[in-house]
């Protein structure tokens, strides 16, 4: 029994001894950015469902073998989450150790001057016309800053150690900390925030953020319920776009009016000019500009007199021309029983060209913007399904509905604006105009400045690591042995030197500061070396 709790301990023991080791630190953070991949290449249910089904629809023998490793749904998927947990702690047991390590360096005193200076990768000698302590003077000036211990050697001779760069390792480490912090925010965003969208029509209508029934889809996090939003209304005026002559977006404009907090007491109106990435920040969320189309305008007007105006956003079919399609559904006025009523509802389908182009009979748009709107449209008449309990697009009718001859259409026309068509039974439908309308992208996450905190720190981490460099300097002086009789000091200096990673410029430093110690300033040419004969060396 001792036995195999021996080996489950040492199995244990080692398994964390490589999960913490740098090395899988920096694999599993490689897998991670290879597992985020699908997400970016590959439709995201969270993101947009409407694609998701579309490549259902074009790849049908693939896109099910996706489904099953959670590619529609890469970023909650539990081989992600696994990658994430896996590096966190890998991090964090590489991090705590370093810490450790680094606190008992800075805590200890530069390591003694070696025997043998002249083995370094950096040295240089030279004999000087002052004393020992003189030396020791002038060098404690010229390396203040540095992490400096004297001491006294054998034979008259004293040494200096000193050592520099040690914000090198504090720079690694606030990167590596700010990483796990990083990974910590958007965790928290995730478990906290909330993102929902929604489409608002710019003829004055308003989106209030109350519930999640406002939204037209809504993404919580693993703690939100969707019944304590910050509440804050916003009114979408007018939507300008100016486009260029090959029919390109050169800007978004949306005109808006928001309320929160104690507006929405007082009922008072701000304006905001929103734009693509200037977000309105109110109440803790973000609302973005996300998307924009056109919204026809039909009035049904029934055999009775009765009068029915609706406008309703129309989906963009080919984002280039904008043509969009949709579908505008009325319920008869008036019409108590339900048979009835389910008999003779009405539902306005079709295409909408914002500059419209013939081919024959055939609608299509030649420019996005509102120049010449036209708009191809049956007119369906029966039962939509608006009561059968299941859920359908607001973009189109349910086509079962059709199939089973329950929903027929009834006429078919190409209207301009101002145009109408007559139904076999009186009812007539007019094409008044259109509108255009916003898609609003609503982002809460408490976490957000976290985020921006940390990403900062990562950046001044990885920078401080990058441009500081470790390097340590020895200086000792020592009396010369062949003293010259007139009483004067002779000094026999010697400088080492030696950089803690590989990286270049330190040469040219270390020149710079024996010259200065040694007192033959800069000048280090083959030529000035030969005539210092051999009381001086360099080796760098």
């Amino acid at each position: 029994m001792r036995g195999y709790l021996k080996t489950a301990l040492a199995f244990l023991r080692n398994t964390w001894r490589g999960l913490t080791s740098m090395r899988t630190a920096l694999v599993l953070l490689f897998l991670l950015a290879l597992a985020s991949l699908p997400g970016a290449l590959i439709p995201q249910r969270s993101l947009n469902i409407s694609e998701v089904n579309r490549y259902f629809a074009e790849y049908p023998t693939l896109a099910p073998i996706l489904d099953k490793l959670g590619a529609f749904e890469v970023f909650s998927s539990v081989w992600f989450a696994s990658i994430y947990v896996l590096l966190f702690i890998s991090l964090i047991g590489c991090l705590l150790p370093r810490c450790f390590e680094y606190y008992k360096q800075w805590r200890s005193k530069p390591v003694r001057t070696p025997r043998n200076l002249s083995r370094m990768p950096h040295h240089e000698q030279a004999t000087l016309d002052t004393s020992v302590d003189e030396v020791m003077a002038s060098t404690r000036t010229r390396l203040r800053g540095w992490r400096m211990v004297e001491r006294e050697e054998d034979g008259g001779a004293k040494s200096i150690s000193a050592e520099r760069g040690f914000l090198r390792e504090i720079g690694n480490l606030v990167f590596h900390f700010a990483l796990v912090g990083l990974l910590l925010s958007v965790a928290g965003g995730k478990l906290y925030g909330y993102e929902g969208q929604v489409i608002v029509v710019a003829d004055g209508s308003e989106f209030c953020n109350s519930g999640t029934y406002n939204y037209d889809s809504f993404r919580a996090g693993l703690t939100v319920d969707g019944t304590q939003l910050t509440p804050f209304c916003v009114r979408v005026n007018g939507f300008d776009i100016d486009y260029e002559r090959n029919g390109q977006v050169g800007d978004y404009r949306v005109d808006l009016q928001y309320q929160s907090g104690e507006d929405l007491e007082s009922n008072t109106w701000q304006p905001y000019l929103l734009q693509v990435n200037h977000p309105l920040r109110t109440a803790g969320d973000r609302i973005y500009l996300t998307g924009n189309g056109y919204a026809p305008r039909f009035t049904v007007t029934f055999p009775d007199g009765q009068q029915r105006t609706d406008v309703i956003q129309w989906q963009p079919a080919d984002p280039m021309t904008m043509l969009s399609q949709g579908a505008t559904k009325f319920d008869p006025p008036g019409v108590l029983d339900d048979a009835q009523r389910r008999q003779s509802q009405l539902a306005i389908t079709g295409l909408f060209a914002p500059t419209a182009a013939y081919d024959g009979a055939i609608l299509s748009s030649s420019f996005p913007d509102l120049l010449d709107p036209a708009a191809a449209i049956d007119v369906m008449r029966g039962d939509l399904g608006l009561d059968s309990g299941r859920g359908q697009s607001i973009f189109g009718v349910d086509q079962s509905m059709v199939d089973q001859g329950r929903l027929q259409r009834v006429a078919r026309e190409n209207l301009r604006v101002g145009e109408e068509i007559r139904l076999d039974d009186g009812t007539t439908v007019r094409f008044d105009g259109v509108e255009r309308w916003a898609n609003l992208q609503v982002s809460h996450d408490p976490f957000q400045p976290w985020v921006l905190a940390f990403s900062v720190l990562i950046i001044f981490g990885i920078s401080t690591s990058l441009m500081i460099k470790r390097r340590r300097v020895w200086v000792r002086a020592a009396p010369h042995p062949d003293q010259d009789g007139s009483g004067s000091a002779r000094t026999v200096v010697e400088v080492g030197g030696l950089a803690r990673t590989d990286q270049a410029g330190y040469g040219e430093e270390f020149t710079r500061l024996a010259a200065d110690l040694l007192g033959t300033g800069v000048d280090h040419s083959p030529k000035s070396r030969a005539a210092a004969g051999p009381a001086r060396e360099r080796k760098s």
